[in-house]
């Protein structure tokens, strides 16, 4: 991985559609549903990487910590912000944020792991393979 500045971060603008809400998720609710929520903050943050990662790098999603905190209906776009807040090694912690123009959404952090794109594809081949 390429040296990192000390202020890192990305935004991400999404228009929230009819797939994007909880009733496509078993729930009968017309509004973002929080998986896809989630999954902005983790594109938010990739997105911080980009330019950043060596050819045979990737990054993978460890864990998120975040609170959902106000329903945005289909229609509404919602702004994302991803800052990366500490580096151990080769996890990377971010501070996500997101607004949907009325309302902050969402609010909590996003770990990501710097690794191997060739090992990751060599282990999921291996389990992939008839037993």
């Amino acid at each position: 991985m390429k040296a990192l500045p000390s202020t890192l971060s990305a935004s991400y603008t999404h228009e929230v559609t009819s797939r994007d809400t909880a009733d496509q998720w078993r729930n009968d609710l017309p509004v973002l549903a929080t998986p896809v929520l989630l999954w902005l903050g983790e594109i938010t943050a990739m997105r911080a990487l980009e330019g950043y990662l060596d050819e045979d790098e990737m990054t993978v999603g460890l864990s998120h910590d975040s609170s959902h905190l106000a329903p945005t209906p289909a229609g509404h776009e919602v702004h994302l912000t991803a800052v990366l807040r500490e580096r151990d090694g080769a996890r990377l912690t971010f501070d996500v944020h997101a607004h949907d123009g009325t309302d902050e959404i969402l609010r909590g952090t996003h770990t990501r792991a710097v690794i191997s794109r060739s090992r990751f594809l060599a282990r999921l081949a291996a389990k992939s393979a008839p037993a």
